[in-house]
């Protein structure tokens, strides 16, 4: 990862300003009642960085509110109480993103009153809406003098994406790229934050690298994802920096595996309407809250950030990362989904056909099941790269120590 300095490049007597984002946040589990009775706390030593942006930014990871009917959808539902917007108020988050795989978890009615609270504590939410129309309209802001388009779109996860009706602004890469092009013709910096890809995985699978270069080429200053849950790389494409994740922020997994349990926010500086320079800001996700990356920790996970950039620099790299993973998915890792699924149909059919059905619609699981199955019919082995797969299962096997 070839990161710029921080400190901006700017005209005389123009400083640039600052825009944090913070990947996905959501009360639930060890946070719950943290954010419910002292909501500062849950941000540790990391409050006073988000409060230093001129603009900040947050996913929005689930519904906020009372209603207590879940949909039946592929994974996890996640909720928080009306009254833990008080723990985005705290900051204050200016910004709410709301094109994700669980806004949609209670339903329209949930839905409707997660929007309400949102927007009756002061923050502006883009990425979903009541309409199709609302959820694909950007969000453009004056920052101190620049203008800011933030355009918000997800995988659409369970077919959440917004067609005639309430969703999120879903995965349609042509329709997107023409977004950016309208929103940056209007002046500005743009910025695209996507929640998409594979879960826990170092690499962006190729279709995620091939949209964000994508979005970047139709005029995005900038490219920000979310959804792996880990840390993935950051490169500086034609100039402009992409971001394949940002990992966890204050979401807590039942977990001791390291890479879960730690993430960034990343600060843009933003001068005469492009990004300048970027500033990655690492934590630790602990049971009390969040707390900065310090001493070997931190050379540790700056190490790590080299390393999994590293595939990004070339489409070829890019490839060979992903063929590293499917080679340690293999058959267990394809047998063991579709065992969970069919023991789902017996005890809870509509689990079971929500699971099938999002793997046969939303793009991450697309992908990876059309490749690994190519993979086994090919018989033959793709070039992976050997680095990559030692990575690979680093993610997946490193623990937190008793004494981190």
């Amino acid at each position: 990862m070839k990161e710029k300095s921080a400190v901006a490049k700017s005209k005389k007597g123009q400083s640039g300003v600052d825009i944090l984002v913070a990947s996905d946040w959501a009360p639930i589990r060890a946070y719950d009642e943290l954010m419910r009775s002292r909501p500062e706390a849950v941000y540790g030593d990391m409050l006073p960085v988000l409060r230093q942006a001129d603009l900040r930014i947050v996913n929005c990871e689930c519904a906020l509110t009372a209603a207590s009917q879940a949909v039946w959808k592929s994974g996890a539902v996640f909720k928080g109480a009306p009254e833990h917007v008080r723990a985005l108020e705290a900051v204050p988050f200016d910004v709410a993103c709301l094109a994700n795989n669980h806004v949609l978890d209670y339903g329209i009615a949930g839905f409707r009153q997660s929007l309400k609270i949102l927007r009756r504590a002061g923050l502006k939410t883009v990425g979903a809406g009541m309409t199709e129309g609302e959820a694909w309209a950007p969000l453009s802001l004056d920052v101190k003098g620049e203008r800011i388009t933030i355009v918000n779109v997800s995988e659409g996860e369970d077919l959440t994406a917004a067609r005639r009706g309430p969703g999120v602004c879903g995965w349609d890469i042509e329709r997107t790229a023409r977004l950016v092009r309208k929103c940056k013709a209007r002046g500005g910096c743009v910025i695209v934050l996507a929640h998409c890809g594979l879960e826990y995985i170092p690499y962006p699978p190729p279709y995620v690298a091939e949209a964000f270069r994508a979005f970047a080429d139709a005029g995005a200053d900038c490219v920000i994802g979310h959804h792996p849950h880990v840390p993935q790389g950051i490169e500086w494409y034609r100039g402009k920096p992409i971001a394949y994740s940002l990992g966890n922020f204050a979401f807590f997994q039942l977990t001791d595996l390291y890479y879960r349990k730690i993430g960034f926010c990343i600060t843009l500086k933003v001068c005469n309407s492009a990004v300048s320079a970027i500033k990655l800001h690492p934590y630790r996700i602990k049971d009390a809250g969040l707390r900065q990356l310090t001493g070997r920790e931190l050379a540790g996970f700056h190490r790590t950030m080299r390393r999994i950039s590293r595939p990004l620099e070339t489409p070829a790299g890019v490839e060979k990362a992903w063929q590293a993973y499917l080679a340690y998915y293999g058959k267990q890792g394809f047998l063991k989904e579709v065992q969970e699924i069919l023991e789902k149909l017996e005890s809870e059919p509509q689990k079971a056909a929500a699971m099938f059905r999002n793997r046969i619609t939303t793009m991450q699981h697309v992908e990876l099941w059309r490749d690994f199955l190519t993979r086994v019919m090919s018989g033959e082995e793709r070039p992976r790269s050997k680095a990559a797969a030692l990575i690979i299962r680093e993610y997946f096997t490193r623990r937190v120590k008793s004494d981190e």
